[in-house]
């Protein structure tokens, strides 16, 4: 599979993973210390080709992915949960991702919406056991999984929602089929 985009990850390891999954170009960052002259040229990536972030699962991979979007925010992102970015030696990363992973994550990358959608409330969160239940964290976690984004906190939740422009149906959909599994 080739894809158009670029895809921007952190290191060589990572470009060398994602490259055995697919046929794709890649923009290394070499660690979280974000350049403004990468930044430009992650600007013009994106003008001519578009950019793809695909950083770790953690603090320095989502440090990175804010930088990103704070400066380019019509890139896309796509997500592999610390789940399945862990090697035998419990590193986190995606050169630890599985090529059926990368290729899943790729070919469901969000870019965030312009104009946020607030068809999603609080108080739907609470009712559908999201926010402020036993097993809440739980089903944010497969939630998150289920519609490949980042994991996030009860008080975040609404806001990556509306973010990506899930929409109400989107979501109670996604709930039904995670309510089969628990």
């Amino acid at each position: 599979m080739r894809i158009r985009e670029i895809i921007v990850v952190e290191g060589r390891d990572d470009t060398n993973r994602v490259k055995e999954a697919l046929d794709c170009d890649t923009f290394e960052t070499n660690g979280s210390a974000i350049t403004r002259e990468k930044l430009e040229r992650l600007k013009v990536l994106n003008k001519n080709r578009g950019i793809i972030v695909l950083t770790d699962p953690d603090y320095a991979g989502k440090r990175i992915r804010n930088i990103i979007e704070r400066h380019i925010p019509t890139a896309k992102h796509a997500y592999i949960s610390s789940k399945k970015a862990i090697d035998s030696k419990g590193k986190i990363g995606i050169e630890a991702a599985s090529k059926e992973d990368i290729i899943f994550a790729l070919e469901k990358c969000y870019t965030p919406a312009s104009e946020l959608k607030y068809d999603i409330s609080n108080d739907l969160l609470i009712e559908l056991g999201l926010v402020g239940g036993s097993l809440s964290k739980i089903l944010r976690e497969k939630l998150c999984e289920e519609l490949n984004i980042e994991y996030t906190n009860g008080k975040q939740l609404l806001n990556k929602l509306n973010m990506y422009s899930i929409s109400k149906e989107k979501l109670i959909e996604t709930m039904k089929k995670i309510e089969d599994y628990v």
